[in-house]
């Protein structure tokens, strides 16, 4: 059996996220704290406390999940053993997620990571000013649909693919003014739902291109090792080791389209038939199972679930 460690994005933060890992592991606590210290900040009470509209802000979400991500899988390996470079073939991570697979394969130090997602989340956030960009959703959408639609929609603006998660939800992002031109061109082309999304920028589309200019500085200076388990990569659906690619895909990554679905049945051409998604949420094995037949899934987040982990 083939096993992939999948890592959340945003989206998947909440009020109280790893407060049991925190209270149940030294290792966990480890983690938070680690964070804590990288970004001069309690970030842990804003994860354990609230208030939510402040941990939904795209700055400390990135971060927090990806220390409720690592703080799993810390806890994974002191209570049940895991050793990734054993008992994981890949791993990968939605969006945000994928510098927590970098971290958990040893690429990059959490405590460079939470920096660096820091200066992404700030950098993201100041790329386009808040009201001029959005994103939307098409559900029971192909790629191609909504390739066509983001197309039809753009009319000398940007409205780009931005992820395409699988099982029918494709989402759309650019200027607000024709994500909104795109809501009833896909409904009149069929398209089951098309709905704005509740967000704060237009991310993974070509307005972004100042936060990829941002982390492209940032990362240039980031100590990058080898992974000890291969990456796959966003914006290539394939997997990577070497650190000069991870470095430039992470770079290309700002702009680029997220192809989960493709990255997802990638994995599953290539025989893994396991996935177990650490961190926040359960939004990734929901998609896995809409796109690879027969996969297996599990998730880690709680103390729980720590304990009714099987290698």
């Amino acid at each position: 059996m083939s096993t992939a460690f999948l890592f959340p994005g945003q989206g998947s933060q909440a009020v109280g996220m790893g407060k049991a890992l925190y209270e149940a592991f030294a290792v966990s606590r480890a983690v938070f704290d680690e964070v804590d210290a990288a970004l001069g900040q309690t970030l842990t009470a804003l994860m354990f406390e609230g208030p939510s509209d402040e941990l939904m802000l795209t700055a400390n979400a990135q971060p927090a999940l990806m220390a409720v991500s690592l703080a799993a899988l810390r806890a994974l390996e002191s209570e049940r053993g895991l050793n990734l470079a054993r008992d994981a073939t890949f791993v990968a991570g939605h969006s945000l997620g994928e510098y927590s697979a970098l971290a958990a394969a040893g690429a990059l130090s959490i405590t460079d990571t939470a920096r660096l997602l820091r200066i992404r989340g700030d950098a993201m956030q100041k790329a386009v000013p808040v009201g001029v960009g959005g994103m939307a959703a098409l559900i029971g959408a192909t790629k191609e649909q909504a390739a066509e639609v983001a197309a039809e929609a753009a009319e000398g603006e940007v409205c780009e693919l931005a992820n395409d998660n699988g099982g029918g939800q494709v989402v759309i992002s650019g200027h607000k003014s024709a994500i909104e031109r795109a809501i009833p061109i896909a409904q009149a082309k069929g398209i089951r739902r098309a709905m704005p999304l509740p967000v704060s920028a237009p991310f993974h589309c070509s307005l972004m291109q100042p936060a990829a200019e941002a982390m492209a500085a940032a990362l240039a200076s980031a100590t990058i090792r080898t992974p000890v388990v291969p990456v796959v990569a966003n914006v290539l659906a394939a997997a990577i080791t070497d650190p000069d690619e991870i470095r430039r895909r992470l770079v290309e990554q700002v702009t680029g389209s997220v192809r989960w679905a493709e990255s997802m049945a990638w994995l599953g051409g290539k025989g893994v038939t396991r996935f177990v998604e650490v961190g926040s949420g359960k939004v990734l094995s929901g998609l896995v199972k809409r796109i690879v037949d027969g996969a297996g899934t599990a998730n880690v987040a709680t103390p729980d679930e720590v304990a009714a982990y099987c290698a």
